[in-house]
């Protein structure tokens, strides 16, 4: 079980494999009045950092899943450099459908909501081990600006222009779902950039260091159309945040 070896490779540098900054992560942790010994769940926990840095910052605890076994081991070892790995835990396996035996107070899929049909089946998945009162993260792309044509929101990686909704309709289907919005970060374009142009060094240092490899020609077609691609769609059409929700 595993990703993409794309996303394996083109993010095995990255500690945050969504568009936000530390800074804003830490701003996020902060804005959600985390209690020490507070319990959080984490499906789609890539390489950790929000667990850890919370468990380090706020003195949480917490499980994390995640289908990458690379990034998986990088969470545990990101666990011992804090000194939080007797508060946190990293699973390589598959978040969809998982549900924590103990009831926890935060309940996250950031970036990852496919795993269970989108943000509708993402939320039912999480309420399952939420606790009372606990609090939903759901992270999530917005239209910043609706692309003109279904073209141009593929090149935003999207399917179609339907796929995605601007941040006030976002915000409204929430509502719809039962959720009352409670907070709310939102990725800037340097986090954007901090996300994408990362990839672009990653990318070239593992081509130099294996040339030869069977999927060195899917690596260098990446790297050669990404920049533009980037520059061209995602960073003036696609926004992402994370948002904090309640059960009504």
């Amino acid at each position: 079980m595993d990703i993409p070896r794309i996303f394996n490779i083109s993010e095995s540098a990255h500690r945050i494999h969504n568009p936000i900054t530390p800074e804003k992560l830490a701003t996020l942790g902060a804005a959600l009045r985390l209690e020490p010994g507070a319990r959080m769940l984490d499906l789609g926990s890539g390489s950790g950092e929000m667990l850890c840095s919370w468990a380090r910052d706020h003195g949480i605890t917490g499980t994390g899943i995640d289908m990458s076994r690379l990034f998986t081991e990088q969470a545990r070892r990101r666990a011992v450099e804090l000194g939080v790995a007797d508060r946190v835990a990293f699973i390589h396996g598959d978040a969809a459908g998982y549900v924590s035996d103990q009831k926890v107070d935060v309940a996250a899929c950031v970036g990852a909501t496919w795993i269970a049909g989108g943000v509708a089946g993402t939320i039912e998945l999480l309420r399952q081990s939420l606790s009372t009162g606990g609090i939903i993260l759901i992270g999530e792309p917005y239209w910043r600006q609706l692309p003109p044509t279904d073209d141009v929101a593929k090149g935003c990686l999207a399917n179609a222009i339907a796929d995605f909704l601007t941040l006030p309709e976002l915000l409204a289907s929430f509502g719809r779902l039962g959720c009352d919005v409670v907070e709310m970060v939102l990725a800037d374009q340097d986090g954007w950039d901090r996300y994408e142009a990362a990839k672009w060094l990653t990318m070239r240092r593992w081509l130099d260091a294996n040339p030869g490899d069977d999927f060195a020609e899917d690596v260098r077609a990446k790297l050669t159309s990404e920049p533009v691609r980037y520059a061209t769609h995602t960073r003036d059409h696609l926004g992402w945040g994370v948002f904090a929700l309640m059960l009504r």
